[in-house]
């Protein structure tokens, strides 16, 4: 059965029993993801299929909120109220990497944001910024760690060349962490403009929402920093975390899982002293042009979705956004590295990295059609495409005794990386079998790191 059929029957239950689809896959086969799954292209076995349609004849659509069980049948909990700041309670469509402490254990104990960093600043040798400014995108700054070292590299390799970046971030924490990161920018840099937005991928690189809707209820701030020293500006950019607190929301899609802004944000920095220089840079309502030099694209998808939803949904949008010899370049987990051989020891067979490079660029020439004719897809040979970065210990740290915290860390990068949900962790843990495993493998390898994977897409020059 095609799985546009299998959705239509899941939503239709939903709808009845008011029942979240991440509730709905939760209680009736223990997978709150399955549906996000199933829209992201994937599949579900002929077993799968018939323990979903014996929970749906069972249960029958009740109240809203409930759903009154027949006889014979197990009940079904009602659904908790929703939080005030979200259309759904904590537990639905859970999101791996909106879990904030997976998230910060990751990027501070693994070299990833350096390593990418680095791989990125490459492809600065490869551009050639037009007037009035070079101009950069980065669709997910995270915690601002790749960009602002992005931005260093920017100023060594043009100095006098005025600067445009625009990030894309939809987290109110990253948002806040990356505000801490820019300071130094403006002082050593002080013709930057950095726009900040948590605008959608067919959106943020004209910093112009589709719906109608929510461009009326856009906000658009402009913020002229004041002085010259890093410290002033960020005493400056400190007083904006109550603006942030108060605008910059989310809430989760009840048909993706994924996260949507409450209202649409574009948030702009500037020298005040060099406004006159950038006036012709400064972004207007309106009056945005999406020609980019460079796009990073970091790790900007889930890695089990299909290639076509990547094309379409997040590098498609992105390749037509660069300018004449522009280019993206994107970075994702491939696997083959110590940290799946980690997972697959608790779930053997395991791999979410199911799409290469190779995979996606065709997905996506297909998804341009002619809007790719003056695109170049380069996937290039694995001695160029491929690098790895690694979790920072000690050489005594993995050689003898490996202590519970370096353990710890490890199993968190690994399933991290990996993007393993939490209801599947919850069993994985009621034993020490994961941290047997953990420990196993860093003695193997004498430490842990892992595999990444790039591609450039570029714009032929006009």
């Amino acid at each position: 059965m095609a799985a546009e059929e299998v959705l239509k029957e899941i939503g239709d239950y939903c709808r009845g029993a008011g029942l979240a689809e991440s509730t709905f896959g939760r209680l009736a086969v223990n997978d709150g993801k399955l549906v996000a799954r199933l829209r992201d292209g994937g599949s579900v076995t002929i077993e799968t299929l018939a323990r979903l349609r014996e929970f749906m004849a069972n249960h029958v659509p009740g109240e809203r909120g409930t759903a009154r069980v027949k006889d014979g049948a197990a009940p079904v909990a009602p659904r908790p109220p929703a939080a005030p700041v979200s259309t759904q309670d904590e537990s639905t469509n859970f999101r791996f990497f909106d879990n904030r402490q997976k998230y910060l254990l990751f990027v501070n104990t693994c070299s990833e944001k350096w390593v990418v960093a680095n791989r990125v600043s490459m492809e600065l040798n490869h551009i050639a910024p037009r007037p009035p400014a070079v101009r950069v995108f980065d669709a997910g700054v995270g915690d601002g760690t790749v960009l602002s070292r992005v931005m260093r590299a920017m100023h060594h390799k043009f100095p006098t060349m005025p600067f445009y970046t625009v990030g894309k971030e939809i987290s109110l924490e990253d948002v806040r962490l990356t505000l801490e990161k820019i300071p130094d920018r403006f002082y050593e840099h002080p013709a930057s403009v950095v726009v900040l937005t948590n605008l959608y991928y067919a959106e943020a690189p004209w910093l112009s929402p589709k719906s109608p809707a929510a461009a009326q209820s856009m906000i658009w701030k402009e913020v002229a920093l004041r002085g010259n020293s890093s410290h002033e500006f960020e005493e400056q950019l400190t007083d904006l975390q109550s603006f942030l607190a108060e605008n910059w929301n989310a809430h989760t899609s009840p048909k993706t899982g994924g996260s949507m802004y409450e209202r649409p944000i574009v948030l702009t920095l500037y020298r005040e002293d060099h406004k006159f220089l950038l006036d012709h840079i400064l972004p207007r309502p309106g009056r945005v042009t999406a020609d980019y030099d460079l796009i990073i694209a970091s790790q900007p998808y889930r890695a089990r979705a299909s290639a076509e939803f990547k094309a379409k949904r997040v590098i498609g949008p992105l390749a037509r956004a660069l300018g004449p010899g522009g280019r993206l370049i994107g970075i994702h987990s491939i696997g083959g590295d110590p940290g799946l051989e980690i997972v697959q020891k608790v779930w053997p067979g395991e791999n979410p990295f199911m799409v290469d490079r190779h995979a996606l660029l065709k997905a996506l020439k297909a998804e341009l059609g002619s809007d790719g004719r003056n695109l170049n897809f380069n996937s290039y040979a694995d001695a160029r495409s491929l690098f790895r970065y690694d979790m920072h210990t000690l050489p005594s740290e993995v050689s003898g005794s490996i202590g519970t915290s370096t353990l710890f860390a490890a199993w968190n990068a690994a399933i991290y990386v990996a993007q393993i949900e939490d209801n599947r962790l919850s069993e994985a843990v009621k034993n020490d079998t994961y941290l047997e495993a953990t420990q196993e493998v860093l003695q193997k390898h004498g430490g842990l790191w892992f595999n990444d994977e790039s591609y450039v897409i570029s714009r032929r020059s006009a």
